[in-house]
């Protein structure tokens, strides 16, 4: 599983010290210059048709291309990471899961091909992220509603822009949510591998946090999980939660969506897009594989405590 929480412990005067702790268990690319075409082209898709194994379930498909309506978006996918979500989806055990058969990937960017005659929010040339999961990004191109798209600057590093959507944004929230931390505030965690504590332990800095990887004996404080490829139950001390009143919540990226506007998960992005400007924040350790290597992936993303991301390229 992966878990992260809050925890406080006194510091001299009034206001107390805030600590967050992350637990994790799993049993600087720059951007080149991708250039649009409105031609038509074979769209090649990573589609699964029922749940199971990854490496048995999913396959490689030739699929068309829908056409353009007014309120649609023509995307030409760049690239696309493998995440856990992802392979819970296929498996079937996760919270959100699509209509069968469905193309994999929650994530990824791409860029706007040509757009309908509506779109008033995007262009040719933009680079453009999901915005709810689900979306299917694991194809060469596509046709999307433009609700369904976030706009974000296509000078952005291509991994930077193709892992913005899930874990940096699990990262901040978590910082931002649950615990009023302030600059000077220790951030603890054995997680910096994974793509979530990687994220932390950036954000955390660009906020002033200290972060540290061991936690013993913290009385007060909030453990927060959020992730659980381990699929197995989170063991908490009845002492700890007796007489060091430990707390325990779950976060989950989508119901942080359902609970807030567009808007608010737009300016999520773009709040994240300034730290990668400013360079307070880079994508995590990936590897990219050609999408028809995409068994060698999938493979790769299930092994545990792989410190790499996986990173499908449709070019």
């Amino acid at each position: 599983m992966w878990g992260c929480g809050a925890l406080l412990r006194a510091r001299t005067g009034s206001r107390p010290r805030r600590e967050l702790f992350l637990a994790w268990d799993r049993g600087g690319f720059a951007a080149a210059p991708y250039s649009a075409s409105a031609e038509s082209s074979r769209v090649r898709a990573l589609v699964y048709g029922h749940h199971g194994d990854p490496a048995k379930v999913v396959e490689l498909k030739n699929q068309e291309l829908a056409a353009v309506g007014g309120s649609d978006v023509h995307v030409k996918m760049l690239a696309a990471p493998i995440n856990p979500s992802d392979i819970n989806m296929i498996q079937g055990n996760y919270g959100l899961l699509p209509k069968l058969p469905a193309v994999g990937g929650n994530e990824g960017v791409g860029q706007v091909v040509a757009v309908g005659g509506s779109v008033t929010g995007v262009k040719p040339g933009d680079w453009v992220i999901p915005a709810n999961a689900g979306l299917g990004t694991w194809r060469t191109e596509a046709v999307f509603s433009e609700e369904a798209l976030i706009s974000v600057p296509n000078d952005l590093p291509l991994q930077s822009a193709a892992t913005l959507s899930v874990n940096p944004c699990t990262a901040y929230r978590m910082l931002m949510d649950f615990e009023q931390l302030q600059p000077g505030d220790c951030v603890i965690q054995n997680a910096s591998n994974s793509g979530v504590g990687q994220a932390v332990i950036q954000i955390a800095a660009a906020l002033g946090l200290r972060t540290v990887n061991v936690v013993r004996d913290r009385p007060g404080g909030t453990m927060v999980t959020y992730g659980g490829m381990a699929k197995q139950p989170i063991i908490a001390s009845v002492s700890q939660l007796i007489f060091k009143d430990l707390k325990l919540r779950g976060f989950w990226l989508s119901q942080w969506k359902k609970d807030h506007s567009p808007a608010q998960f737009k300016e999520l992005i773009l709040t994240l897009c300034g730290l990668i400007g400013r360079g307070q924040l880079t994508a995590p350790a990936c590897s990219e594989v050609p999408l028809q290597d995409y068994q060698r992936a999938l493979e790769a993303s299930m092994q545990p405590f792989m410190s790499s991301k996986q990173i499908l390229t449709m070019c």
